[in-house]
């Protein structure tokens, strides 16, 4: 695939992502909240320094490059403003080269705006580079405003977040990420089934970027959005088998369900990916799915279940171990109705 700073590349070759990436704050899709606040600092053209905080694919780095679109310009944009991943070139070497370079560079612009840096994933920057951005935000206060973006706050220098608005995004709904798959789908003309979109937003879960390449990948292999080659493509449990197994669960098949665990560990799926399935089911289960009186109990175990999965225990014990709680969680409800 070609490269995307190549003047020669046709748009039909960009990534999706790339090809999609919102221009305009009309083009941003959920957090309204956020948004409008960045639609008023367009208008006064007063900007100060911004941490956009939340979930990965909620729109923060598009939102602070819809607000550098609407107060720079192409043109101007190109001198103005300094755009890095913090994850990427996170030293802090980088952090004094390249921002305080960027910082004490003299560029000529309208009266009330500043040189703009925009500082994505700055949550996994080491220590020294965050005190390091610190000291360049204090220096060159009158000259430069800084546009950070990170998905975990609590890692941020507190002495940072004393010196910067704070603006939270959140995982978007299913009908947000719907709407914008429908206007990509219309405009790339893809055949595809209500099941299979469906699948898209349910492997994405609130996340635009990770629904985006789903539906991109999904289409470049198969050419046909059905709910069969979402799951192939994103390689997660089917969460109709999922659902069923927590049904087995509610109705104490204890056997059928330890089978069930067996299967998909046969299937080549790991104990995250089938705990992370069943969170994910849990968040959206309708009553008629997973009954009120089993619903608490039940995500408090999958959810205690996936964090000790995370810190480094992925084994098929460890759902074994969950299934076999959701099992005596279900027979103790059963008893007290039965009482």
């Amino acid at each position: 695939m070609s490269t995307i700073s190549r003047a020669n590349v046709a748009i039909t070759d960009l990534p999706w992502l790339q090809k999609y990436r919102p221009a305009t704050f009309d083009d941003i899709v959920g957090n309204e909240h956020s948004i409008n606040i960045l639609k008023n600092v367009a208008k006064k053209g007063n900007i100060p320094n911004f941490l956009l905080s939340g979930p990965p694919g909620t729109g923060k780095t598009s939102s602070i490059v819809c607000l550098a679109n609407e107060l720079y310009g192409k043109e101007l944009a190109k001198r103005a403003i300094l755009e890095l991943n913090a994850s990427d070139e996170r030293s802090v070497n980088v952090i004094r080269d390249k921002v305080k370079a960027f910082a004490q560079t003299k560029v000529t612009l309208p009266p009330g705006l500043q040189k703009f840096v925009i500082l994505d994933e700055v949550d996994s920057m080491v220590d020294p580079a965050q005190k390091a951005l610190r000291a360049i935000m204090e220096q060159y206060s009158d000259t430069t405003r800084f546009a950070l973006a990170c998905n975990n706050e609590d890692k941020i220098d507190e002495a940072i977040m004393s010196r910067i608005t704070k603006l939270s995004f959140t995982n978007l709904s299913q009908e947000e990420v719907a709407l914008r798959l429908l206007y990509i789908i219309k405009q790339e003309n893809i055949k595809y089934t209500p099941e299979g979109l469906q699948a898209i937003i349910f492997t994405a879960d609130g996340d635009m970027r990770q629904a985006i390449n789903n539906l991109q990948s999904t289409y470049s292999g198969f050419g046909m959005i059905d709910e069969e080659n979402v799951y192939k493509v994103c390689d997660v449990p089917d969460p109709k088998y999922i659902m069923e197994m927590l049904k087995r669960c509610i109705r104490y098949e204890v056997k059928n369900v330890f089978n069930a665990v067996v299967k998909l560990y046969g299937d080549g799926y790991s104990a995250l990916d089938i705990v992370q399935t069943m969170m994910k089911l849990m968040k959206s289960a309708s009553e008629n799915e997973i009954e009120e009186d089993y619903y608490n109990d039940f995500l408090m175990e999958i959810a205690k279940t996936e964090l000790v999965i995370k810190s480094g225990t992925d084994s098929e014990l460890q759902v074994i171990g969950l299934v076999s709680s959701l099992c005596d969680i279900a027979k103790s409800i059963l008893k007290r109705k039965n009482d």
